[in-house]
């Protein structure tokens, strides 16, 4: 009796064994992806904002029928909390690696980025780099890192390389630079940049200095802006500092020649357009920037408005970072780790909005990315440099006094 028992018992498993696959294959499984983002603490919103333009990209590549090659299998969004600090997104990684994700798109903060790639590297976790700018992300050899948009070295040369242009044009109002920079990786970094390169194109560097994010008050630092008179105040800090040193300086009447801001946080902003516009008018930034003769850009930033939200940089760089992602899981044919980065690392992906040529990673760093030029003017942003893409004709200096 027994061994017949047994032997049906075997039987009802092979037969399982037999019909699992064929079930298994008319439900396409889910690609775990985490989403690592600062969406509490001192960066929230920007967070909050890139938290946002990864949901809408997985929510576009599912309803476009998921990862074709993969039979259609869903994105399926971990999401994480990097709290605004370096070590809650590690700790956010080490979670997500034990959830079994096959990638991480993440983490906005220079600062938070370093950390999280390095600790996805322990895993061979590809690691898509969504804003991050400092380039010591993109040059520490990490096999697991990528990050499709620019870092602060270009950003900075370009900006620099179109201010000087912009000054000649003008007749050379302008002679003197005071850099605002915020404490950690990505303003230090940017500030020592300008610093280094500036006094080589003709401007002599005033003051450099440095606050605390979160900060509160900038009082003393625009009377010591007052005292000093620059021609020009290049900020580089964060949303929430950028808008209240500029409004700050227009409480104050500190009104210089130009406000010039390389990967500013709020320049490129149409929140504070709109809640700012007279402290917005005319500044000039150098930063993540949409393709604007691209109809999608236009769409997508109307599907984003009628959620609510601004179509800040944020969301565009993690959409346009997921979709990356997902054009190397359709090459790859697999949800392997591995496999996945080798498809980055041959990615040639166009099929985005940004003003970029076709995707080159040299060691993680996308070689066909690109910031743009933008000015506020009218009460809206609008790209002045490179031509290719001018929307209006730039105004500089935008006071003569």
């Amino acid at each position: 009796m027994s061994t017949r028992r047994r032997f049906i018992s075997q039987s009802a498993a092979m037969a399982s064994a037999v019909a699992l696959p064929l079930v298994a294959g008319a439900q396409p499984r889910t690609v775990k992806v985490g989403v690592l983002h600062p969406v509490t603490g001192a960066l929230a919103y920007s967070g909050q904002q890139c938290r946002l333009g990864a949901q809408m990209a997985i929510e576009d590549i599912n309803k476009g029928g998921g990862i074709k090659s993969l039979g259609g299998a869903q994105i399926e969004a971990l999401l994480g909390d990097a709290q605004s600090q370096p070590q809650a997104g590690t700790a956010e990684v080490e979670k997500m690696n034990e959830a079994g994700v096959s990638a991480i798109v993440g983490a906005f903060a220079s600062a938070i980025c370093l950390a999280t790639t390095q600790a996805a590297a322990k895993y061979n976790l590809p690691h898509v780099v969504d804003v991050g700018v400092a380039d010591q992300i993109v040059e520490r050899g990490l096999k697991n890192t990528f990050r499709f948009g620019p870092g602060y070295r270009k950003s900075t040369e370009l900006s620099i390389a179109n201010l000087l242009v912009l000054n000649k044009a003008a007749g050379s109002p302008a002679k003197t630079v005071m850099i605002i920079h915020e404490e950690s990786l990505f303003g230090t970094g940017t500030a020592q940049l300008l610093s280094r390169e500036l006094p080589g194109y003709g401007f002599e560097v005033k003051e450099v200095v440095k606050h605390a994010n979160p900060t509160r008050d900038f009082n003393n630092i625009v009377l010591r802006m007052k005292s000093v008179n620059p021609d020009i105040v290049i900020p580089a800090n964060y949303y929430n500092e950028y808008a209240l040193l500029v409004r700050t300086m227009q409480q104050q009447k500190v009104a210089p020649k130009a406000i010039f801001s390389v990967l500013g946080g709020a320049a490129s902003s149409y929140k504070f357009v709109k809640e700012f516009p007279d402290a917005a008018n005319g500044i000039i930034d150098c930063n993540h920037w949409f393709n604007p003769k691209d109809k999608r850009s236009h769409e997508l930033k109307k599907r984003v408005e009628a959620k609510g939200q601004y179509f800040s940089y944020e969301v565009f760089m993690t959409y346009t970072a997921m979709g990356l992602l997902a054009d190397a899981l359709e090459r790859a044919k697999s949800a392997d780790r591995a496999a996945i980065i080798e498809a980055l690392e041959k990615s040639t992906f166009s099929n985005h909005i940004m003003p970029y040529g076709p995707t080159k990673f040299v060691n993680g760093q996308n070689e066909g990315a690109q910031p743009l030029m933008t000015q506020v003017v009218k009460n809206d942003i609008k790209v002045i440099i490179p031509r290719d893409y001018r929307e209006v004709e730039p105004v500089f200096p935008l006071r003569s006094a």
